[in-house]
């Protein structure tokens, strides 16, 4: 039976995060993203500080930013006195009076008319000067918007500049601490929470830094130019139109609100979707196997159906804020004209000025529609930002202990009365005591949560015990340096892993400096070669996508093939076969037993056929050693391996 809406979108909504979606502006989000800043003030600090070193440049965008704003102004400026000079040139009884601005504008465009060369042209008659004015006036119009055009040009290079060069730099600093943080911070955090920190959060900053932070300082520069220019042409003009400013802001804000809520419940419904549409992908052979189409199609339609319902609310509140405040600004526009009308019958106002602050009245309100939709990006931003400075502000790994320890391991490891667990409160590992010379095997098999993999992960020092001690050639662990400790335990583990590469590259991972003749031994080693050459380039076959062109098992035969080129003296193989057929892994127990030759190896298994070779067979129950012995020593005592064994009870 299919599941209702409710108990889907609980199951999935916050499965994917939502990228994007549809509809007007108002109140959307970047991205998808929502939520204001918690510590805003401290959030902008650290984000200064990556722009700081490129003051110059950002004090060059400021210059350029004031150009072009100063030249959109006074290039709509200089239409008065071209309307007002055809005016008089109509009418030359017409009473005009210009303001300051108006007169000195007319001024600078009448001394290149009264140039000598420009005299020479102009015949005799009223025409022909009313032509050149405004040949001229066009002209010095032209060259104040060329000059806009260049300051915009240089300083959407320059911004982009800036905002890329810092955008490099956080990434950088965040992937940099991300190598610095233990396994620890891994295995608490899901990768997709910490893959959105470079894809969502590090874009929003992005666009906040290289389009809203110039947007808002952008519109402030010509909020403020426009009203100078608006009350030195008519205050009582400007006086009727800054009236209208509360009602633009209160139904902006209005619609805004109303947008956000649809929007959020849209982005929601869409991360619902996104998921389903992930889960299915991902186990559509289960869904064919279990005959569950039917039932996936319904529960699909459930969420895509809500998904349409609330991106069409969305889409309609965030589309009416356009129209709305257009709408306002004609209505501003018209009782501004009516008011100008009246204004210039009185002969206090020209029709050049007129035509001008009707302009300006129309500008006016486009830079407080722009800073309120801004702030919604920069909120979610600074939110963004916090999320990426929490991860590198966490805790990297304790520093190595001075004079740390850096000489070659033998592999003589030494566990006594070891305590540990993940939290405080739960024990994982109780009084674990074990010790393993060069050349031993020793084997960890118990049932599922038993703590086999926590004692090799404590070997890596991934995590550090909270009693007893551990030694590796009579010296405590921590007394090595990691980078030391680490490259002398090699590790094959039950998820396997490769890189985007060749197969050669991905078994040299093990030891950069090996040789062609050594990776090819490692891979013959591990049972890997015949497969490898039957690959179309062999060795040289590019693999990508965590080697999705590979079977499962041939995944394994790289990563142990990886192990087998290292020389590492301590090798952990953790259910290191549990992907491969049995006549493969008896190919492998071949290769491992020279693998493992002089080698301290501490096995994990499943298939206790794996581990009958082993020196000693430790058996762990909720974290205790309760049997330890060979296989036949172990098969005699008739107790918890017995058991497993012979199939009286099953592994976990």
């Amino acid at each position: 039976m299919a599941r209702t809406l409710e108990r889907l979108q609980k199951q999935y909504a916050s499965k994917v995060p939502a990228r994007g979606g549809h509809g007007g502006g108002g109140g959307r989000g970047p991205r998808g993203m929502s939520g204001k800043p918690q510590n805003a003030g401290a959030t902008i600090r650290r984000l200064c500080g990556y722009l700081k070193k490129h003051w110059y440049k950002i004090a060059a965008v400021l210059l350029c930013m004031l150009l072009n704003t100063v030249t959109g102004l006074c290039g709509g400026y200089l239409l008065a006195p071209i309307i007002d000079r055809i005016t008089l040139a109509v009418n030359p009884a017409a009473d005009i009076s210009m303001s300051v601005f108006e007169k000195a504008a007319d001024n600078i465009i009448a001394s290149f008319v009264e140039t000598p060369a420009v005299q020479n042209w102009i015949a005799t008659g009223t025409a022909a000067e009313i032509t050149a004015y405004v040949a001229m006036a066009l002209a010095l119009l032209g060259g104040i918007y060329l000059i806009g055009i260049a300051s915009s040009y240089l300083q959407g290079r320059l911004m982009l500049n800036v905002s890329q060069t810092a955008i490099e730099e956080l990434r950088n600093d965040l992937f940099n601490k991300m190598q610095d943080l233990p396994v620890r911070y891994y295995d608490g955090h899901p990768t997709g929470e910490l893959m959105s920190r470079y894809t969502n959060d590090i874009d929003a900053i992005e666009t906040m830094i290289s389009n809203s932070l110039t947007g808002i300082i952008s519109g402030i520069v010509t909020l403020i130019g426009t009203f100078v220019f608006m009350i030195t042409t008519s205050w009582i003009l400007t006086l009727v139109t800054v009236l209208f400013i509360p009602i633009f802001t209160m139904g902006g804000a209005a619609i805004a609100k109303k947008s956000a809520k649809y929007y959020a419940a849209q982005q929601s419904a869409l991360g619902a979707v996104n998921g389903y549409i992930e889960e299915t992908v991902t186990g559509q052979k289960v869904i064919k196997v279990f005959n569950h189409e039917a039932e996936c199609n319904e529960e699909f339609g459930l969420l895509n159906g809500e998904l349409r319902d609330k991106q069409y609310k969305a889409g309609f509140f965030g589309g009416i804020m356009g129209p709305v405040m257009g709408n306002t600004s004609q209505i501003t526009y018209a009782v501004t004209i009516g008011v100008g009308g009246i204004l210039m019958v009185n002969g206090s106002f020209t029709p050049g000025g007129l035509t001008v602050f009707a302009g300006y009245s129309r500008q006016f309100a486009m830079p407080i529609n722009q800073i309120s939709q801004q702030m919604t990006t920069i909120f979610a931003a600074l939110a963004g930002a916090e999320r990426v400075f929490a991860v590198m502000d966490e805790m990297p790994e304790e520093p190595d202990r001075d004079n740390a320890v850096n000489t070659q391991i033998r592999g003589d490891v030494v566990l006594e009365h070891v305590n540990f667990g993940y939290v405080p409160d739960k024990t994982v590992l109780k009084d674990i005591t074990l010790y393993a010379h060069p050349g031993q095997k020793i084997a960890f098999v118990g049932s599922t949560g038993a703590g086999k993999t926590t004692v090799t992960n404590l070997l890596n020092r991934f995590y550090d015990i909270s009693d007893g001690k551990i030694t590796i050639d009579g010296v405590d662990i921590r007394d090595y340096a990691r980078g030391t400790l680490r490259e002398n335990i090699a590790m094959v583990l039950q998820d396997t892993h490769l890189f985007t590469g060749t197969v050669r590259e991905n078994i040299r991972y093990g030891r950069l400096d090996a040789t062609d003749e050594e990776v090819e031994a490692a891979a013959k080693l591990a049972s890997a070669h015949s497969f490898i050459m039957r690959l179309e380039n062999g060795y040289d076959t590019m693999l990508d996508g965590d080697g999705a062109n590979l079977s499962q098992g041939q995944r394994q035969l790289l990563n142990i093939a990886r192990a087998a080129v290292s020389k590492a003296p301590i090798l952990v193989l953790d259910e290191a076969t549990s992907s491969v057929d049995t006549r493969t892994e008896r190919h492998i127990e071949h290769g491992m037993d020279r693998l493992m030759k002089n080698r301290t190896t501490f096995v994990i298994a499943h298939r206790l056929s794996t581990v009958r070779n082993a020196d000693a067979i430790m058996v762990l129950e909720h974290g205790e050693i309760i049997e330890r012995g060979n296989h036949d020593q172990l098969l005699e005592q008739k107790g918890r391996y017995y058991e497993l064994y012979t199939g009286k009870t099953e592994l976990d």
